[in-house]
């Protein structure tokens, strides 16, 4: 810290965000299918002053600029601008501080195998390779019958869990006709988060004194955002994200070397960059800025690599816009104000994940599941 003042407001800013976590955490796993559910909780919203950005937030407690955005760029983690996110998210700093931030030996896709093979010893079924090109509605009863896929096989369903992109799954599979309150021009009504730009590589090189995460922040920070989330342009310079889970998981990479994937934040495909040609320079970029500052000879010592941009996001991914994690979270995108965890026109259709409410990042992902999981309960 630079100064006084800024310890004796960080210690203020520690017992706040701990308010508002207490606050936050309550209504994690709390659906939101009526106003009067999210009335219920304006109070709290309001004295948490959950109307603030984040940035905002922070100004309050923090004077020096590089500290603000130490303290403020959390909800870049769930596809938030800071300087629009709503303060609840300043509930993530709290969540870190008391019980740190945590990796699963195998990595995220150990964490993907665990839930799979728990799915499959409750007695579920996982069939893969099986695209579903239709969720199909009864127009009489305005509820869903199962799915169809585009193999043109029909998998009649007394409920429908959704658990791909929300906004992109309304629009392509299920009718128009039957979303009036989730249509077309609602849906990109929406603001939608940023997408990324993201690097794997491994390297028959180690490089142990580089950290498992590792934030690089850029020159600029509000104008960076702003480039990103408001002009949806590629900036010259950029923010990055540095992972190498070989710090503690050796297992990923035979010995001797490292795995790696470095994460730029850029704008989804709702603006004009023409990824076809940018993608192959703004690698380029990333990787001789991080050769220069911070991986002595990286490129010498690349033996793999894989290259992720927006494209990816809506052609794989399925994801509307390339949008990483779905709507923006802001409070006018939160709770009741966010797509709903079940479709408020098609009773037996539910949706989890980044898109619905709580938001994204995994716990908000696990937790929209619970959700799900809860409200089916006694329809089952």
């Amino acid at each position: 810290f630079s100064n006084g003042r800024d310890v004796d407001g960080y210690q203020r800013f520690l017992a706040s965000t701990e308010k508002i976590f207490k606050a936050g955490m309550a209504l994690l796993d709390t659906p939101f299918p009526t106003w009067s559910s999210m009335l219920r909780v304006l109070p709290d919203l309001v004295r948490l002053r959950a109307d603030r950005s984040v940035a905002a937030y922070v100004d309050q407690f923090i004077s020096e600029p590089r500290l603000k955005q130490v303290f403020s760029f959390h909800p870049l983690l769930v596809g938030g601008n800071p300087f629009r996110a709503s303060a609840i998210y300043a509930l993530i700093h709290t969540l870190e501080q008391q019980w740190g931030v945590w990796f699963a030996m195998g990595g995220t896709g150990a964490l993907v195998q665990g839930l799979a093979q728990l799915f499959v010893d409750l007695g579920g079924s996982i069939r893969l390779n099986s695209e579903v090109a239709a969720i199909q509605v009864d127009r009489t009863k305005r509820r869903t019958t199962g799915v169809q896929l585009v193999s043109g096989e029909q998998l009649p369903a007394d409920i429908v869990v959704c658990n791909g992109d929300v906004s992109q799954a309304m629009r392509t599979l299920v009718p128009e006709w039957a979303r009036p309150r989730m249509s077309d021009k609602r849906i990109a009504n929406y603001r939608y988060s940023m997408s990324l730009f993201v690097i794997y590589f491994g390297t028959n090189k180690q490089y142990p004194d580089t950290a498992h995460h590792e934030i690089l922040m850029g020159p600029r920070y509000r104008a960076l955002l702003e480039d990103i989330f408001e002009r949806k342009v590629l900036a010259q310079d950029f923010s990055l994200y540095l992972h190498r889970p070989t710090a503690t998981d050796p297992s990923l990479a035979p010995p001797g070397h490292d795995c790696w994937y470095v994460l730029s934040p850029v704008p989804h495909l709702g603006g004009k960059i023409d990824w076809a040609t940018t993608s192959p320079r703004y690698r380029d970029r990333i990787m001789h800025f991080l050769e220069d500052n911070y991986l002595p000879d990286l490129q010498a010592h690349i033996v793999s690599e894989r290259v992720v941009d927006p494209r990816y996001f809506a052609g794989t991914l399925n994801s509307y816009l390339g949008s990483a994690f779905g709507p923006e979270p802001t409070l006018l995108q939160s709770a009741y104000l966010r797509p709903h965890n079940q479709a408020q026109d098609i009773p037996n259709l539910y949706f989890c994940g980044a898109g619905t409410h709580p938001g994204a990042g995994l716990p908000g992902v696990i937790a929209s599941g619970k959700i799900v999981a809860d409200l089916i309960g006694p329809a089952l």
